[in-house]
């Protein structure tokens, strides 16, 4: 069977790539997975796929990539980590929603300009397993892709790394748990659904303006959902201490 012809199945990719990761065989070629083709051929799975799992575990942090000699698995050996959790030690939701706003949206209208057909189309696919996925880890590994890939496809480097710091912030365990607090409502999901639809909708037409607004107000939406969480979090807690 040729690659071309093996299942699109990503999932099943990603578990895979868990298993390898997780089982240190790596760890006697430097951390170097294999090639694309080895690992689709491995898994039988397309290489389509496998390069959609590959961009959860980017996203996650359990992966880094060097370009011309291949993917390595673990954080990326310069300081990166140590470094962004040094910021995100001294700052709050909040301030990174500020930053959210300012730089995401200019990702989104460069992608709306350089973003390849491919990369619209797993766009595409990622929303709709972000909304039907059914579980609150699923559906932050997959929304987190989808940022991932709109920051990718915009084609400036500089960019994708501030958006790399940004977005370190969601393997925070605190961040999660607000974050599905957020969102957990019926009606908020299917706001953020319609919202995803729109700004692919507006990158696949080519129309950098539309996908700019489409992603400032889905940020807005969360930031908004944010406010009302830690807001009732904090009276909570305020409640709590209050004497009888």
């Amino acid at each position: 069977m040729t690659t071309s012809n093996l299942p699109e199945n990503s999932t099943y990719a990603l578990e895979r790539l868990r298993g390898l990761l997780n089982s240190g065989e790596l760890e006697a070629d430097g951390n170097r997975l294999p090639t694309e083709r080895a690992l689709s051929e491995l898994f039988g799975v397309s290489r389509r796929a496998l390069r959609r799992a590959l961009e959860v575990l980017e996203a996650e942090g359990r992966i880094w990539r060097k370009q011309g000699s291949g993917t390595y698995a673990g954080a990326r050996p310069d300081g990166w980590s140590e470094h962004v959790n040094s910021i995100i030690a001294g700052t709050d939701l909040m301030e990174i929603m500020e930053v959210r706003l300012r730089i995401e949206p200019q990702l989104a209208q460069l992608a709306a300009i350089r973003a390849k057909t491919d990369e619209v189309e797993r766009m595409h696919e990622l929303t709709k397993k972000i909304y039907e996925s059914d579980d609150a880890d699923g559906r932050e590994l997959w929304d987190g892709a989808l940022h991932r890939l709109i920051a990718q496809s915009a084609g400036n480097q500089f960019f994708l790394t501030i958006f790399d710091v940004i977005n370190h912030v969601r393997q925070d365990e605190a961040w999660q748990t607000i974050r599905e607090l957020a969102r957990s409502s019926n009606r908020t999901r299917e706001r953020t659904y319609v919202q995803h639809r729109a700004i692919v909708d507006a990158i696949a037409a080519r129309d950098p303006m539309a996908a700019a607004e489409a992603m400032r107000q889905h940020l807005l939406l969360l930031q908004e959902s944010l406010v009302r969480v830690t807001s009732f979090d904090a009276h909570s807690k305020e409640g709590l201490n209050e004497p009888a």
